[in-house]
């Protein structure tokens, strides 16, 4: 019994030294190169886009209470990072044309497979989950702006270029 109550403090002084360690937060709000910039984003786009996907795709998060907590919070921040990465649509004009093509196609493809937004997100944040109605205005204004984009450009620039193999 002594070791389990010795391990037990143990575990509980980390915990608390941890929550000196903060994590920083997507608080910037900046929006200098929004989608909506370049292409048109009707009301109700935009609040599916705020409902479901810019927490983790924007430069501003809403942080739940329990983000506050390590090592949530540590957890949390890697996910935020990590979806910006692969698209953050207050970035968004700063893509490539065949970039912000391919990401709205994969955008949509991600929605009809249910991986977008994620599980995990939407357990908590049920607000989140889509109604069959809300993914299709999603998926005709992503449609939209993809054939503003195809009529705009030339085909081959819509083309995501792999770079060279390297040489062995």
């Amino acid at each position: 019994m002594k070791v389990f109550k010795r391990i037990l403090l143990v575990l509980l002084i980390i915990f608390v030294i941890a929550q000196v360690f903060r994590s920083p937060k997507n608080l910037s709000g900046d929006t200098t190169h929004d989608i909506s910039k370049a292409y048109a984003v009707p009301a109700d786009v935009n609040a599916i886009l705020t409902k479901a996907c810019y927490d983790c795709h924007s430069n501003k998060t809403r942080y739940p209470w329990y983000a506050e907590v390590q090592p949530v919070s540590w957890w949390l921040h890697g996910h935020v990072e990590d979806g910006k990465k692969d698209l953050n649509f207050n970035e968004f004009t700063t893509y490539r044309i065949a970039k912000q093509f391919r990401r709205l196609e994969q955008c949509e493809e991600l929605v009809k497979k249910g991986a977008m937004p994620l599980s995990s997100y939407t357990l908590i944040h049920t607000d989140a989950k889509l109604s069959d109605a809300e993914k299709n205005t999603f998926f005709n204004w992503c449609e939209t702006v993809r054939d503003s984009i195809r009529a705009k450009y030339p085909a081959d620039s819509l083309i995501m270029k792999r770079p060279p193999a390297p040489k062995a």
